[in-house]
């Protein structure tokens, strides 16, 4: 039988030993003994007495560092394992882009470097989501002070904008205008939000962090098989417009071809303009040129002075408890924070771990705290600079409690009998998300996009980048739709300078103070509950990070009133849930959480296997080691 004392060894350097090293099993006892006997080879009894002091020193050492034995070890129970490193850590949807962003941390750079230089990488890399010509959040832990901070560098509307922009004569939506045309297109903040993180908080400079990405887009990409299906699927959408029919089927029509290289001489141009000249080498001079004469081409609004003027914003996370832990996420306009913290709250008043997981009661309560939190956000969330959001009250534990009350155990809510809460008086699935840990325990959640996959459509000719069409996440008209199915009211209408919502949850969270987790996903309008699952399977349910981000995942967001559901959960367990009212709908998969968990020093990478291409990078050395 083999044994499994977790005996950590302090060998000295000289003799080859690791301090952070495990006696796991028979194999590495045996490995102990005989370094032990090249020690003392010729006194059986010396031999033995050396094992038995060094055993019993260990095994009382342990007492106090347990945690580390325990936490630093992979376990072999686990269906799914996490990168690791102690060194830095990043994880990404390409893993091409993750060592971009390691080899950032390892010449020296912190988490907002690799961060920076990860996102170039991603819009050469995976321009269906990556981008120069959208926006997004950043999450960002300083360890030093150990605060975090938020970077709002969403997209905003033009100054011409209008709340009845997207309709017709007799009022209704004109789906062509709101979906993919050029007043799709609203400023675009991505390049003004990393490199303000950058001058606020990098280190190594700027040229240095978007040479990758400079290179890649020179030299070319290799074409995966997943890039090409993208592109020939949306070939309707993509050779609608000359730059973008360029861009992606070059001179023959074709769509590029598995195997072959995918250059971007456009793009490396223009990313090199940013290096040598920061945010004035995109909102001014010949980028900026390029983009305004491709929206007067095109019948859009975006002008000089709307490039100019955009600016990224600073403001302060929204924070909730948690079972003794702390998560920290984006406030609005990013609605997932507050509703995060909102679901958490909900089922903080349930036992949940007792309950198994995806067993049916805690799917049914996962359902039944989605839809009042989704009910909620139709009329709650907005730009909180147009709009005065309850943040405070929905994400408290007094509506947490309410809430919990309404929730019956035995039967599912109908959507229609759900509505909007009332505070007392005085996102396409191809958005992209990646996280980073420094060495230092600095810490960056990105997520970013163009919201539809490949966004508009619409390639600016001679820039080489893709422009967002991202003004389809204000509502049309109040009361109706948006393009991912979601409800929003007069809160979220068009407004000129108003940035619209989104579901992009970058998150956090702390025990003890000590960073735990740096997690977020893509995915649309499912992505604020995805971000929860990967908390609650964490928290609650005793995952490590690899095992919470692949498990089988569930979505309802009101209305329309259906539980979504992958592949994976019992179909006993899908009965019962039938059984108690919900409409089960089999899904698609859902999201793709790029998360880092970080316990007793050791950093834990996971790439979500759910779309293919992403990885995780653990550094694998210190700064300066040479070995």
């Amino acid at each position: 039988m083999a044994r499994t004392a977790n005996v950590a060894t302090s060998c000295s350097p000289a003799c080859g030993g690791n301090r952070n090293r495990v006696l796991k099993n028979d194999l590495d006892i045996v490995k102990f003994v005989t370094h032990v006997h090249r020690l003392h080879p010729t006194n059986f009894t010396s031999r033995l007495r050396v094992v038995q002091q060094l055993i019993l020193g260990l095994v009382l050492a342990a007492a106090s560092t347990s945690s580390l034995a325990q936490q630093s070890i992979h376990r072999y129970a686990s269906l799914y394992h996490p990168a690791q490193s102690q060194h830095g850590m990043v994880v990404s949807q390409r893993h091409c882009a993750s060592k971009i962003g390691a080899g950032v941390l390892s010449d020296g750079g912190n988490a907002i470097d690799a961060a920076v230089a990860v996102g170039f990488a991603l819009a050469v890399n995976l321009p269906r989501a990556g981008n120069l010509g959208g926006g997004g959040f950043l999450l960002f832990y300083d360890k030093a002070t150990g605060k975090t901070h938020s970077l709002d560098f969403r997209e905003t509307a033009p100054a011409a904008a209008s709340a009845d922009m997207f309709l017709t004569s007799d009022g209704e939506i004109d789906s062509e205008k709101y979906r993919s045309s050029h007043l799709s297109v609203a400023v675009p903040g991505t390049v003004a939000g990393l490199l303000d993180a950058h001058r606020k908080y990098g280190r190594l400079p700027l040229k240095r962090l978007l040479a990758p990405a400079v290179q890649l887009a020179k030299q070319g990409v290799e074409v995966s098989h997943d890039f090409s299906s993208a592109v020939s699927s949306r070939t309707k959408m993509l050779t609608r417009h000359a730059g973008t029919r360029k861009k992606f089927f070059g001179d023959d029509g074709e769509a590029p071809v598995p195997g072959t290289l995918f250059k971007q001489p456009e793009l490396a141009s223009t990313i090199q303009q940013i290096a040598d000249n920061g945010s004035e080498g995109f909102y001014q001079g010949k980028t900026a040129d390029l983009i305004v004469a491709e929206m007067a081409r095109g019948g859009g609004l975006i002008t000089h002075a709307d490039l100019e003027a955009y600016k990224p914003l600073w403001r302060d996370p929204v924070v909730g408890q948690y079972r003794g832990s702390r998560v920290v996420a984006m406030p609005p306009p990013s609605s997932g924070g507050v509703h995060v913290i909102q679901m958490l709250n909900i089922l903080d008043q349930f036992p949940l771990a007792d309950m198994g997981h995806n067993s049916a009661n805690s799917l049914h309560l996962l359902a039944e705290s989605m839809k009042i939190a989704y009910a909620d956000r139709t009329v709650h969330l907005g730009d909180p600079d147009f709009y005065d959001v309850p943040q405070e009250w929905l994400t408290s534990k007094a509506y947490g409690k309410t809430s919990a009350k309404a929730i019956s155990m035995n039967v599912a809510r109908r959507a229609e009998d759900i509505a909007p809460g009332t505070p007392p008086h005085p996102e396409s699935v191809d958005t992209t998300h990646f996280s980073v840990v420094d060495a230092d325990g600095n810490a960056v959640a990105v997520t970013y996009t163009l919201n539809f996959s490949f966004g508009s459509g619409i390639t600016v000719p001679g820039a080489g980048f893709l422009l967002n069409n991202e003004m389809t996440d204000f509502t049309p008209k109040a009361g109706a739709a948006d393009a991912f199915g979601l409800i929003t009211g007069s809160a979220n209408e068009v407004a000129p300078l108003k940035r619209p919502l989104s579901a992009m949850t970058p998150a956090m969270v702390f025990k003890d103070g000590e960073l735990m987790l740096v997690t977020g996903s893509p995915g649309g309008s499912r992505i604020i509950n995805v971000v929860l699952q990967n908390i609650v399977n964490m928290i609650d349910f005793g995952m490590n990070v690899a095992e919470a981000t692949n498990a089988p995942r569930v979505h309802h967001q009101w209305q329309p009133d259906k539980l979504n559901v992958e592949r994976g959960i019992s179909p006993d367990t899908l009965e019962i849930l039938t059984s108690r009212g919900h409409v089960v709908t089999q899904s698609a998969s859902l999201g793709s959480v790029q998360a880092i968990s970080r316990q007793a020093g050791v950093l834990y990478g996971s790439a979500d296997p759910r779309r293919p291409g992403a990885g995780a990078a653990p550094v694998v050395r210190k700064v300066g080691d040479s070995r």
